[in-house]
C-alpha cells in the first residue's frame, strides 16, 4: 500500500480571496478595537469585551496572513 500524499483541505484557487477576506476582516476589527479604546472612559471599558475583539482579529490576521504567503507561494 503506498500512502497517500497530504492535501490541502482548501483549494487553492481560493487562497488569494481567503487572504483578502480574513485580512479586510481582520483590520475592521482592529479598527473597532482601536474606536473602542480611543472613546470609552477608563470607568466604562470592558474586559470581556476587549479580549474578545482582540482575540477575534487576531485570528483573523493571523489566517489572513497565512493565507497571503500561501498565495504567494510560500508554503509554511
Amino acid at each position: 500500500m503506498a500512502p497517500k500524499p497530504i492535501a490541502s483541505p482548501v483549494p487553492d484557487a481560493w487562497y488569494p480571496t481567503l487572504a483578502v477576506f480574513m485580512l479586510a476582516v481582520g483590520l475592521v476589527v482592529t479598527a473597532s478595537f482601536f474606536i473602542y479604546e480611543a472613546t470609552s472612559s477608563r470607568r466604562n471599558r470592558s474586559l470581556a469585551k476587549e479580549l474578545t475583539t482582540g482575540a477575534v482579529a487576531s485570528v483573523f490576521l493571523g489566517f489572513g496572513s497565512l493565507f497571503l504567503l500561501l498565495s504567494a507561494g510560500v508554503y509554511v
